[in-house]
């Protein structure tokens, strides 16, 4: 079994679209093993996307991330990485499959309502910077 985090974003929080969201990864597989609703600052964002610092986009990226609380999860399945990532679609909702949760609640490339890591080593370093062992089931 492996874990991946996901990331519902400012955007679909302020919608109250968490409850869809989880539910769309449950049904697609992936179990919750780590959930909490937290509102990041500004510094704490930076730290997370760090890999990006160098690219265009950080500083509004990171301002995205902190303008409002966001939803860290730990999700664990079979293959969860790559599922996840088959659930949220394509970065650019534009471009996302029907019924992707980008498809359906994103609204540009960089507020497009989630997050998923993109392979093991960033799974573990994102699980990592957002919860302990004590706050992860299983």
């Amino acid at each position: 079994m492996e874990k991946t985090l996901g990331i519902i974003k400012p955007n679909a929080v302020g919608k109250n679209l968490v409850g869809p969201i989880i539910r769309m990864a449950e049904e697609s597989g992936l179990s919750v093993k780590g959930l909490k609703m937290i509102h990041l600052s500004t510094e704490q964002a930076e730290g997370f996307y760090y890999v990006h610092r160098e690219r265009p986009f950080f500083g509004s990226l990171t301002k995205f991330m902190s303008e409002g609380p966001i939803v860290v999860i730990v999700f664990q399945g079979e293959a969860a990485i790559e599922k996840w990532r088959k659930v949220m679609g394509a970065t650019d909702p534009e471009q996302a499959e029907e019924g992707t949760i980008r498809k359906l609640f994103g609204e540009n490339i960089e507020r497009n309502s989630a997050h998923g890591s993109d392979s093991p080593e960033s799974a573990e370093y994102e699980i990592g910077y957002f919860f302990s062992d004590l706050e992860q089931v299983g």
